[in-house]
């Protein structure tokens, strides 16, 4: 008998409770933290592993697109970057751009991908969509080596003086609310895409439409139309690349307090509708998947 009562101890049930309709579940996510690793490390594995270059790639990729719009766009159509070189300009676009774009694709799609874990076992779900943003911010931080690498020979050559303190800021700053707004979107198009399978046709369009209205290619100090100003000015991408680059031109602390009034309303209301979002699909995420 002893050792029964032993046996039933060991076993006892654990009783998990929902979380409120506005729950984060931080305590949770950080309870089972290591499977928030594994999930981002495997990610990781997945996406290099038998390719030639390896994570090389993550480099290529935001080389050779700057490339092309050095040549395309200030080469050959004679765009102007102020006083910023026109690589810096255009890597410092694209820098914050692939980390917005590969977040949100990569979490649009996870809860999909990883439906037969999904079905098998009990873990906080949102801890599959911000794997995904693990995932991104690994590129984005081997893709900084060479933004960094690329500074450093315009501030040997003297065709760049740059403040670094004020421009590591800036990126920490720019990262923040660039994660913030691909989470937000990536994990409401990830609880949505669990029933409607057509977010995965809708996403690409999506993503191709806010590519314009971000400026990655483009001086916003160039527009002339106050209504493209007030569509740039919604656009949380726009504080984050703008304040990057201001790093790179004037280093003015102010740059920070340029943030219009009405921006963290909008992030906190993506936060908020997001979670809310997953938190009314989520009990029906291991039927439908």
């Amino acid at each position: 008998m002893p050792q029964k009562q032993k046996v039933s101890d060991e076993f006892k049930p654990i009783i998990i409770r929902p979380g409120g309709s506005f729950s984060f579940g931080l305590a949770e996510l950080w309870r089972y933290r290591e499977l928030l690793y594994f999930f981002t490390w495997k990610e990781i594995k997945i996406r290099y592993k038998q390719a030639l270059l390896g994570v090389l790639w993550t480099w290529l990729q935001p080389l050779t697109m700057m490339v092309v719009f050095v040549l395309v766009l200030n080469r050959g159509l004679g765009f102007t970057t102020g006083e910023v070189p026109a690589p810096l300009f255009y890597l410092s676009g694209l820098l914050i751009w692939n980390l917005f774009n590969h977040s949100v694709t990569n979490a649009a799609q996870s809860m999909v991908t990883h439906g037969h874990i999904i079905k098998k076992i009990y873990f906080p779900r949102l801890a599959i969509p911000i794997s995904s943003i693990g995932t991104a911010t690994f590129d984005f931080i081997i893709s900084m080596l060479i933004f960094f690498v690329l500074l450093t020979w315009y501030q040997i050559k003297g065709m760049i003086m740059v403040s670094f303190p004020f421009l590591i800021s800036g990126f920490v700053v720019a990262y923040l609310v660039t994660i913030f707004t691909s989470f937000s979107i990536g994990t409401w198009l990830a609880a949505i895409n669990v029933k409607y399978r057509d977010v995965r046709y809708v996403l690409p369009f999506l993503i191709q439409s806010l590519f314009f209205i971000t400026p990655v290619m483009y001086d916003t100090e160039k527009i002339k139309y106050g209504w493209a100003q007030k569509l740039l000015e919604i656009n949380p991408l726009h504080y984050a690349i703008q304040l990057i680059r201001s790093g790179l031109s004037n280093g003015d602390w102010k740059s920070f307090l340029d943030l219009q009034w009405f921006m963290p309303v909008i992030l906190i209301c993506l936060f908020v509708f997001s979670i809310y979002i997953f938190r009314r699909m989520e009990a029906y995420f291991a039927d439908i998947v």
